[in-house]
């Protein structure tokens, strides 16, 4: 009797890949794993959405890809290394960028950052408390 591997009955069913996982330079497993979640999983996906949409997709997801995935992307679409992409280039992407998250909705379940208060909530009758930093001992 033989038994058939788990990865090939997982696969049955499914339609072969018509095209080659996500294998770029600059795209690493982080952001290849990142980027199959947000549904880029070839090059043809990436090139279609673009590197901004693409950025944008993964802050979308919930990531907090750096500004380097931004340019790795840009540098995986030119066939170049992300540290050659031209600063005019560069800072077009990041205006791009900037300009998507502006019209990004605030986070829901939590308030847009604000300043942080404190309050400290006291009975009448409790004595104001001790604003000492360290107990005092008696010697």
């Amino acid at each position: 009797m033989q038994v058939e591997p788990a990865r090939r009955r997982a696969a049955r069913g499914r339609e072969p890949m018509s095209t080659p996982p996500l294998k770029m330079r600059n795209i690493g497993p982080k952001s290849a794993a990142w980027l199959r979640q947000v549904g880029l999983h070839t090059a043809e996906d990436l090139a279609a959405a673009g590197p901004v949409d693409a950025f944008m997709r993964v802050r979308r997801a919930g990531f907090k890809p750096s500004l380097n995935l931004l340019y790795a992307l840009e540098g995986a679409l030119c066939d170049c290394h992300w540290q050659e992409v031209p600063d005019e280039r560069r800072a077009q992407l990041v205006e791009q960028a900037e300009a998507a998250t502006a019209l990004l909705p605030p986070p829901r379940n939590r308030p847009a950052a604000s300043p942080v208060t404190t309050t400290v909530m006291m009975q009448e009758d409790d004595p104001m408390p001790s604003m000492r930093l360290f107990d005092e001992t008696d010697d």
